[in-house]
């Protein structure tokens, strides 16, 4: 297979996104079409499929940020061939014939004020395991030059999305995408899954369906006040979001309230809802799209109706699942077309980087 070479003359392009959220609620894998005409970029999904964690590395891999430096580096190689392995089984099911793959892999460490960001899942074990080309780091070389490395869909949202005045995605972490003054800006608004996921596993859920547990809840206007208070949401972007400052900030403050689950699921609901109204209050009512797990979850939904004007836009499920997923493979696209797809304006680094190693099997 000779597809990795930057060849900008090329129209058409299949490719395999997979993307591991911090929500740690699977991997998702999306086959993709991405054709180039003068118009500009079109996709399609043609098949998707999300593989379950076993119970072994939904365990791991939050622990990873405390563990030993040898524990760390065999997940690294381990997840590698694990997302391997699903590659192979997702092709075989569908009889694919992909170019290539693009994988995100999984974050562990994200610091980036000190050039730090890690996302495992071995590019090298993948290759080897599956057969196929793989690009994957998107972020490293954004931290290289002082950017935040993410958001990164935003060149997504910008060639692919270009109907929408904003671009929202409700993952583990909320993140907004929108132009302005022929920029494009986007940033991390505050933590979603991540928090919401931790303490409805507390009562056995792996999620809260459709926010059913918040919306039994009340909200605490005292923890509601800490937790909007919090010294990251009076900054100005670029910046962005990790495991680490919420172990931080939020759970401290979450814990010393004392509150029940349906409580504490209520009352930080509302929190993400009075951050993502924040971060739009200024703009003039437009159209925004909202993808990623927490479009599903309808009281979230319902909270954001209240909070804002916006007319709200919820896709279908193939693209409020599989959004993040799509637009790896894109920027898997533009690495090998040699084409930036990391944006200065939305990282802050010192210029556009072209994002990606690339893995042979």
């Amino acid at each position: 297979m000779n597809n990795l070479k930057p060849e900008q003359y090329k129209t058409q392009y299949t490719v395999i996104g997979l993307m591991s959220g911090t929500s740690l609620d699977g991997v998702d894998l999306a086959y993709c079409t991405f054709k180039k005409s003068v118009q500009g970029w079109s996709y399609s999904i043609e098949k998707a499929a999300t593989y379950s964690y076993p119970a072994s590395w939904i365990a791991l891999l939050p622990q990873l940020l405390k563990t030993d430096a040898f524990t760390y580096a065999r997940a690294n190689v381990d997840l590698g061939r694990c997302f391997g392995q699903m590659i192979s089984s997702f092709v075989k099911e569908y009889n694919l014939n992909p170019d290539f793959v693009a994988s995100h892999g999984h974050t562990v460490f994200h610091q980036p004020e000190i050039g730090l960001t890690t996302q495992i899942g071995s590019g090298a074990a993948i290759a080897a395991e599956c057969g196929l080309p793989v690009v994957c780091d998107f972020r490293s070389s954004d931290v290289a030059c002082h950017g935040q490395g993410a958001p990164l869909v935003p060149i997504g949202d910008r060639l692919l999305f270009k109907d929408y005045t904003f671009c929202l995605n409700l993952g583990g972490f909320s993140n907004i995408s929108y132009q302005t003054d022929g920029q494009t800006i986007a940033f991390d608004v505050c933590p979603v899954n991540t928090i919401l996921n931790r303490f409805a596993r507390l009562l056995g859920f792996e999620y809260d369906k459709d926010g059913a547990i918040a919306r039994s809840g009340r909200v605490d206007v005292n923890l509601l006040a800490d937790l909007n208070n919090l010294d990251y949401y009076k900054q100005s972007p670029p910046k962005s979001l990790g495991f680490e400052w919420s172990d931080v900030n939020i759970l401290p403050l979450i814990e010393r309230s004392s509150l029940s689950v349906p409580d504490l699921l209520c009352t930080f609901t509302e929190h993400v809802a009075v951050q993502i109204a924040r971060a739009l209050a200024s703009f003039l009512p437009a159209t925004l799209l909202i993808t990623g797990g927490g479009a599903k979850n309808t009281y979230l939904i319902e909270r954001l109706r209240a909070y804002m004007l916006h007319t709200i836009t919820i896709p279908s499920p193939t693209i409020i699942d599989y959004k993040e997923a799509l637009i790896f493979a894109f920027l898997g696209v533009l690495r090998l077309r040699g084409e930036a797809n990391c944006l200065s304006s939305v990282t802050g680094a010192t210029k556009d980087v072209i994002g990606g190693a690339i893995y042979l099997p």
